[in-house]
């Protein structure tokens, strides 16, 4: 597809050390970008950016960490001389139950990794490149963020919030900054393993596709919306989910079945 090639754009992908961020990392670096990778520790982030090889390179950045997100910022400038992508992947879920069972603890928790991340980072590329220069962003949701499931409301409050931030931002950083966000279904990842690992032959059976996803399957979508054939694209959610949010869809496989 024209406008897929990333060449002399460099990229700050934060929770890159593995899953989704680490295959959106290799996507980007495929499509010629140079990436720089975050994790909370420099050994986890240069273990992922050695995978990545070629330019890459890992820094150590915990993402609700100010000082921490901003030395980040400030390397990939003076080791690339831009930041033209960012993509706010860092995610977390310390929180099982219903919400009122929820301490504040974990809410705050919550809300500043997967909310307040995303905001401080985009703020930080803004003003130190992308405001004047251009750019796109691609925040991290979930189709969790657009439905109702026992036991991980809040979280699923938190992908919700980010999909409405996103929209606040694409407006407000326009016409400079694209804003989108992508919103994966049960996606094979260490974050989504109660959600699959001992029952994913159901999960897979009940998806419209007929499989759970696989970290690029999110990874090619984010490396479009970055890219130059999405640049009249803004403000969205691309929900990448196999069809999840359909529903079930085994009754309908059973109904063609029978010849119904």
């Amino acid at each position: 597809m024209a406008g897929l090639d990333l060449n002399g754009r460099t990229a700050i992908v934060t929770g890159a050390s593995r899953g989704i961020g680490l295959a959106v990392a290799q996507a980007i670096a495929a499509a010629g970008g140079n990436v720089v990778l975050t994790s909370r520790s420099q050994e986890s982030a240069d273990a992922a950016a050695a995978q990545v090889g070629g330019t890459a390179i890992g820094i150590a950045a915990h993402a609700v960490d100010e000082d921490a997100a901003r030395r980040c910022v400030d390397v990939t400038l003076e080791r690339f001389g831009s930041l033209d992508i960012l993509v706010n992947n860092a995610g977390t879920n310390p929180a099982f139950g219903p919400i009122i069972d929820q301490d504040h603890s974990r809410f705050a928790k919550t809300f500043d990794v997967n909310v307040w991340a995303p905001v401080l980072w985009t703020g930080l590329a803004t003003k130190a490149w992308m405001g004047e220069h251009g750019g796109a962003v691609v925040n991290t949701a979930s189709i969790g963020g657009m439905a109702f499931e026992a036991n991980i409301g809040l979280y699923n409050a938190s992908k919700a919030a980010l999909i409405h931030v996103t929209k606040q931002l694409a407006l407000e950083l326009s016409p400079k900054v694209r804003v989108n966000a992508v919103a994966p279904g049960v996606v094979r990842t260490k974050l989504a393993e109660a959600l699959w690992k001992e029952h994913e032959q159901a999960v897979s059976a009940s998806t419209a596709l007929g499989r759970i996803g696989e970290p690029e399957d999110i990874a090619s979508a984010v490396a479009f919306l970055v890219s130059d054939a999405a640049s009249w694209i803004t403000g969205e959610t691309m929900v990448i989910d196999g069809g999840q949010l359909l529903g079930d869809a085994l009754p309908f496989r059973q109904g063609a079945q029978l010849g119904v």
